[in-house]
């Protein structure tokens, strides 16, 4: 590995290659992979497959996948593996609902699972390692317990009561003996998931016990999930929605994902001069995101989730933003039995039967998970996510402001206090907001809220993970500290 040097305002600095990922033992992970001459993607996959183990409450193999690509000399491809509602999915079922909408912890909110079909697909067309190595750092954290982390025991803690919902989660995530910061927690069920998918591949996952296991669970709660579901699943590369912003081109995931709210509010904004040291500058910012995000909730679907991310650029100039998640805290909470993991609750994203985003037999939800990349000049310039359900796009409009716009070092633009709506007019703002900005917005007639679900007045303000390329060639990485990770080169 290169020598690493820190500046605190700039963030990690290294010379070939740079991973910035949500956990130490991710980052590790990746970093081992591009020293034994694996792609961007081979160590991404490999973080992403222990933050599955590491952060069970927000992400894992009962999740989706989502990532935005960039090869040198390539042009740019985004990968879509959010799964489809079940086949046998029955609207006459939700009359039973309030306003005919799936609640966020019902048995109606699993969909198919996309990570392990995504890892997969995505290691076919740019990975160099064989596929079972890229699991030797997951299985073997699995197996032996990790110390956990002080973000995920409060995540841990604070969600406890959806691990008492199901009894196989409320076992397999100790609710009776949540772990604390420093202590040690083992899941040999996912450790041996994890091995059979490492040595058959997928279809150990999509046919084999993992199917079976999860189509019982949810069928027992009178859901509709079958094995037949997993094994028809399948992810699709697809060309990235793009806008330009103060020269540079912003890439996101089309539909179904919410990404095309950063571009529209980027689009808007690249024509104010957003002066940084005007409040007004926030409340415009504030304004034209609250729009775009009310388009994407006309046109895509109502925005709702927690979510990992790792960016990693290799040696060759392979860079790649990689997000996994099983949407809320420890998704739908129902376990698939023997298997030690969570399914995802993404079905809780549709909304009412007969708006485009009604849910139906084989549909994918409007999904919150959204990497990114920036280009300058057509090449590579920065990949980055923001992690946090309706934060994601809110964070990275803030984010690309503060990096394009006002030209704030790397790690200052991820420290930099930030703000989040979450209704209309419902704003949290970040402790640290300058009174002057508060005030502004206040005045503009956004309100602190309260009592909107299970973040309402305690909002989560998402966690970054950036990596850029300087002016200078070098690459720059950058980890929030609202998380457990941190950047490494490598």
């Amino acid at each position: 590995m290169n020598p690493i040097t820190q500046d605190p305002p700039w963030g990690v600095v290294g010379e070939h290659s740079m991973v910035a990922t949500g956990h130490p033992l991710a980052a590790m992970a990746a970093a081992q992979m591009l020293r034994e001459g694996g792609s961007a993607v081979d160590a991404a996959i490999a973080a992403d497959a222990v933050l599955g183990v590491v952060e069970p409450m927000a992400t894992g193999i009962g999740g989706d996948v989502l990532a935005m690509v960039v090869p040198p000399g390539e042009a740019p491809l985004s990968y879509n593996g959010t799964g489809r509602a079940p086949a046998q999915f029955s609207l006459d079922a939700l009359n039973l609902l309030p306003d005919r909408r799936i609640p966020e912890r019902h048995v109606f909110s699993v969909t198919v699972p996309g990570v392990v079909r995504g890892w997969h697909d995505l290691h076919g067309r740019y990975g160099r390692l064989p596929w079972h190595r890229l699991f030797q750092s997951a299985i073997q954290t699995a197996r032996e317990g990790f110390p956990v982390a002080p973000v995920a025991e409060r995540e841990w803690a604070l969600f406890e009561p959806v691990l008492r919902l199901d009894p196989v989660s409320a076992v397999l995530y100790r609710a009776d003996a949540l772990p604390r910061a420093g202590e040690r927690f083992a899941n040999p069920e996912l450790a041996a998931v994890l091995e059979a998918l490492a040595s058959e591949g997928p279809d150990a996952f999509y046919l084999g016990t993992p199917a079976a296991a999860a189509a019982r669970a949810v069928q027992q709660l009178g859901g509709a999930l079958t094995a037949d579901d997993f094994s028809r699943h399948s992810g699709h590369f697809a060309t990235p929605a793009s806008a330009r912003f103060r020269g540079l081109t912003v890439l996101e995931c089309p539909p179904n994902t919410h990404g095309i709210a950063v571009l529209h509010a980027l689009e808007a904004l690249d024509a104010l001069s957003l002066d940084p040291a005007d409040p007004a500058t926030t409340v415009s910012m504030v304004e034209h995101m609250g729009r775009a995000m009310q388009h994407a909730k006309e046109t895509v679907a109502d925005p709702a989730g927690n979510t990992v991310c790792t960016v990693v650029v290799d040696a060759s100039g392979l860079a790649i933003t990689l997000m996994s998640s099983i949407f809320k805290r420890f998704g739908s909470g129902i376990a698939a039995p023997g298997c030690g993991f969570v399914l995802q609750n993404r079905g809780s994203g549709f909304s009412q039967p007969g708006h485009i985003n009604g849910p139906g037999p084989d549909k994918r939800p409007y999904h919150t998970v959204v990497p990114a990349a920036v280009l300058k000049d057509g090449a590579f310039h920065a990949g980055l996510g923001v992690v946090g359900g309706a934060m994601q796009p809110q964070g990275q409009v803030q984010l690309i402001t503060r990096l394009a716009a006002w030209g704030q070092p790397l790690q200052t633009a991820i420290d930099a206090p930030r703000w989040r709506l979450e209704a209309e007019r419902a704003l949290a703002l970040e402790s640290g907001t300058q009174p002057a900005v508060a005030e502004a917005l206040r005045a503009a007639g956004y309100h602190e809220p309260h009592g909107l679900g299970e973040l309402g007045g305690r909002s989560d303000f998402g966690g970054a993970q950036v990596v850029l390329r300087d002016p200078q060639g070098r690459l720059i990485g950058g980890s929030d500290k609202r998380k457990d990770g941190l950047a490494l080169a490598a």
